[in-house]
C-alpha cells in the first residue's frame, strides 16, 4: 500500500552543521518559536537506471532507513517549489507500484542502486501562533558514495526548509528573506541526490531544457522541436497520475496525445513523415485507450446533470439505477483499458520513439529557416482544411451524414488551434487571435457532438429499460433536450464563426 503527500521545501546551502550560526527566526512570517527535535540519523540508497532517466527527469526513488518515516519514497516533481511524494513500506526489491509510476520515465530499464546518501539530522519545528507547526527546519551533515560505478566519497551541510500541509509558500519567501540577511544562499542543486551524483563523479543528470538542440537557434525547427519536447514532457510526467487515478488525469494525457499528432501532421515541412507519421499513429492509439475512459466520464456527467436538472414528477422509473448500471460496465471496462495500455510493450516503444524523436530528429530543410514564414504557413494550411469541411458540414441537410462532417470539422478546428500552439512567438498575435477565434468554433462543435453521443448513449439505455418492463418516458424527454441542444449549437455556430473568420488573420500571415 502506498501514500500520498505533498512536499514543499527549499535547500540552503549551510556554513556547518552546527545551529550555532543559524538566525532567531523569532518574528519571521508569523513564526512565534523554535522548538528542538534532536537529532535523527538517516540512511538512503537511490536507485535509478544506468543513464540516470529518473534523475534526468528530476524524479528521485530511495530506500531510506532511520527517522519518523522509513520506507520507499518517490519523489515527482510538480511546480515552484513543490513534488509529489509517494511512499511505500520497506521491502528488499523496488515495490512493484512504484516501479509501475516511474515507468514512463525508465522505459522499462532496470533499476540499480547508484548512490547512498547517509544524514545526521538536527530538526526543528517552526511554530506559530497557538502551537501550531508552520515549517520544519533541519540542519545536515550530508555524506554520499557512489554504488552504481567507481567514484569518490563526498560531502557537505545544508538546510531544509519543508512547510508544513496547509501553510502558506508565503513563509518559504519570508525564511528566504532571513537566511538571504545572514548571507546564506540557495543551495545549488534541487535535491540531495542531484548534488550526490555530481560530486561522487556517478554523473550529471541534464534536464531535457538542457539538452543540445539538433536545430539552430531562432529556426523553425528549434520553435517545433521545443514545443514538442514540452508536450512529450507532459505526457511524462502525466503518467503516474493516470495510474492513480488522479482528477482529469486522462483527460490532459489524451490531449496531450492530440497536440502531439497535430502538430507533427501541420509541421511536415519541418519534420519528415516517413518518420513522424508512424509516430501519429501510435499517438492515436494511445489516445484512443485513454479516450473510452474520459468519454464515459464526460457522458455520465452530462446525463447524471440531465436527471437532476428535471423536475421529480417527470423521472418515471428507476432512472437513476439504471443509469448507474450502465456506466458501471462502462467505466470499469473503460478503466481496464487504459491500465492495459499502460502497462504494454507497445507503449513503451511508444515512449522510446518519443525520447528519439527530440534527440535525434528527422529535419527537413525548411526546418533551418526563419519561423514565422514557415509557422504561417502550415497554419493558414489547417485554417483552410476548416473552412472546407465547416462549409461543406453546413450545406448538408440535417441528419446522420451533417452530424458526422460536423465532427470532422471540430477535429479540424482543433488542428488548426494547436498548429497555433507552437508558432505565438513567432507568428505573434496573428496566431494568439485564431487560436482564440478557432477554439469558440471548436466549443460550439464540441456542444453539439456531445448532444450526438449523448442521444446514441439515452437511446441504448432506453431500450434496457423498456426490455426490462420500465418506463420509457424519462429518456425520452431526455433525447429531446439533447436534440434541442443540438439544434441550438447550430444556429450558433454560424455567427462564431462569422467572428472567427472576420479578423484579417491571411492578411497578418501574408503580410
Amino acid at each position: 500500500m502506498t501514500q500520498l503527500k505533498r512536499e514543499t521545501e527549499r535547500k540552503y546551502e549551510a556554513p556547518s552543521d552546527s545551529a550555532a550560526w543559524l538566525p532567531d527566526l523569532r518574528g519571521v512570517g508569523g513564526i512565534e518559536s523554535v522548538v528542538d527535535q534532536g537529532t535523527q540519523h538517516l540512511d538512503a540508497v537511490y536507485y535509478d537506471t544506468d543513464n540516470l532517466q529518473l534523475a534526468c527527469t528530476a524524479a528521485t526513488l530511495g530506500r531510506r532507513t532511520g527517522g519518523p518515516d522509513a520506507g520507499w519514497h518517490l519523489k515527482l516533481p510538480l511546480s515552484r517549489d513543490s513534488r509529489e511524494e509517494v511512499q511505500a513500506p520497506l521491502s528488499e526489491g523496488v515495490p512493484d507500484a512504484l516501479r509501475d509510476l516511474v515507468l514512463s520515465r525508465t522505459r522499462g530499464a532496470d533499476l540499480r542502486p547508484v548512490v547512498r546518501i547517509r544524514a545526521t539530522r538536527g530538526v526543528r519545528q517552526l511554530v506559530g501562533s497557538g502551537g501550531v507547526t508552520l515549517a520544519e527546519l533541519s540542519i545536515d551533515a550530508v555524506r554520499a558514495e557512489p554504488l552504481l560505478t567507481p567514484g569518490t566519497l563526498a560531502s557537505w551541510s545544508e538546510i531544509e526548509v519543508e512547510l508544513a500541509t496547509d501553510t502558506d509558500h508565503a513563509l518559504l519567501d519570508a525564511v528566504d528573506g532571513a537566511l538571504g540577511d545572514m548571507g546564506i544562499g540557495r543551495a545549488r542543486n534541487s535535491s540531495k541526490l542531484a548534488r550526490a551524483l555530481e560530486e561522487t563523479g556517478v554523473g550529471t543528470p541534464r534536464v531535457p531544457d538542457e539538452r543540445a538542440r539538433p536545430a539552430g537557434p531562432g529556426s523553425a525547427g528549434e520553435e517545433v522541436l521545443n514545443y514538442l519536447n514540452e508536450r512529450i514532457c507532459t505526457l511524462v510526467n502525466l503518467d503516474p497520475a493516470v495510474r492513480r487515478d488522479l482528477p482529469d488525469a486522462v483527460h490532459k494525457m489524451r490531449t496531450t496525445c492530440r497536440r502531439l499528432r497535430s502538430v507533427l501532421r501541420s509541421y511536415r515541412s519541418v519534420l519528415d513523415r516517413e518518420s513522424t507519421d508512424p509516430l501519429r499513429e501510435e499517438l492515436k492509439w494511445l489516445g484512443g485507450e485513454l479516450g473510452a475512459e474520459r468519454d464515459q466520464e464526460v457522458l455520465r456527467e452530462r446525463l447524471r446533470a440531465g436527471i437532476e436538472t428535471l423536475p421529480g414528477e417527470l423521472v418515471l422509473g428507476a432512472v437513476s439505477a439504471r443509469l448507474q448500471m450502465w456506466d458501471v460496465g462502462n467505466t470499469t471496462e473503460a478503466r481496464r483499458r487504459v491500465l492495459d495500455a499502460l502497462d504494454s510493450a507497445r507503449y513503451l516503444a511508444l515512449l522510446n520513439r518519443l525520447a528519439m524523436l527530440t534527440e535525434r530528429p528527422p529535419l527537413r530543410a525548411k526546418a533551418a529557416r526563419q519561423p514565422s514564414g514557415v509557422m504561417a504557413k502550415a497554419i493558414l494550411k489547417e485554417d483552410g482544411r476548416l473552412t472546407d469541411r465547416l462549409t461543406y458540414a453546413l450545406e448538408l441537410p440535417a441528419g446522420a451524414e451533417r452530424d458526422t462532417a460536423l465532427h470532422k470539422a471540430r477535429k479540424a478546428a482543433k488542428k488548426t488551434r494547436y498548429a497555433t500552439e507552437p508558432a505565438r512567438d513567432s507568428v505573434g498575435k496573428p496566431a494568439v487571435r485564431l487560436g482564440k477565434g478557432v477554439k469558440a468554433v471548436q466549443q460550439v462543435l464540441g456542444e453539439h457532438q456531445d448532444s450526438v453521443v449523448a442521444r446514441d448513449a439515452l437511446w441504448k439505455v432506453a431500450l434496457r429499460a423498456h426490455a426490462a418492463g420500465e418506463p420509457g418516458f424519462t429518456w425520452g424527454l431526455l433525447y429531446g433536450r439533447e436534440q434541442a441542444a443540438a439544434e441550438q449549437a447550430e444556429r450558433e455556430l454560424q455567427p462564431v464563426w462569422a467572428r472567427a473568420s472576420r479578423r484579417g488573420l491571411r492578411k497578418a500571415f501574408t503580410g
